[in-house]
């Protein structure tokens, strides 16, 4: 891996999290006083290419249905957003460093509510939580998705 004029990359490692496309999980970009850590959409996928909060289940008649749960998946994406910035950051910083979330939802209406109680579980003081903005989208990249973030996040190296 090296650095490039648009910063170190960091990839999480294959046992949590499967690559899509060439992007990494997080770029590392650092000035005099500090590094900006810009993580890249994330979601609920796991290592093994499963997603948590998404569960297909087969009903009396045999047939397959998805099911989803807003819930179980922003805690994953938090969580998953977590351990990017902990493995970017060599263990320096956490979610207290978050400063900006972009937040995307496929269903606002239905999603919205339960993926804020899941954010104010991790930032229960507003005063403390990142600056958010939450849109809806059409689609994400599976159906088994319901939500995905990205985020800056600052660690001050002095």
């Amino acid at each position: 891996m090296h650095d490039s004029p648009n910063g170190k990359p960091y990839f999480r490692p294959s046992a949590h999290a499967q690559g899509l496309a060439n992007y990494p999980h997080a770029r590392i970009v650092p000035s005099a006083n500090a590094h900006t850590i810009y993580v890249s959409g994330t979601s609920s996928r796991r290592g093994d290419g499963t997603f948590a909060g998404a569960d297909y289940k087969k009903d009396e008649s045999g047939s397959t249905s998805l099911q989803l749960d807003i819930r179980q998946q922003t805690e994953a994406v938090l969580s998953n957003m977590s351990e990017i910035i902990k493995g970017a950051t060599d263990g320096k910083a956490d979610m207290n460093n978050v400063v900006e979330v972009s937040v995307f939802l496929v269903n606002m209406e239905r999603d919205y509510k339960g993926m804020n109680d899941e954010w104010n579980r991790v930032w229960p003081d507003r005063a403390l939580a990142p600056a958010r903005t939450t849109v809806e989208v059409r689609a994400l990249p599976r159906p088994e998705i319901l939500v995905e973030m990205k985020c800056v996040a600052h660690l001050a190296t002095d």
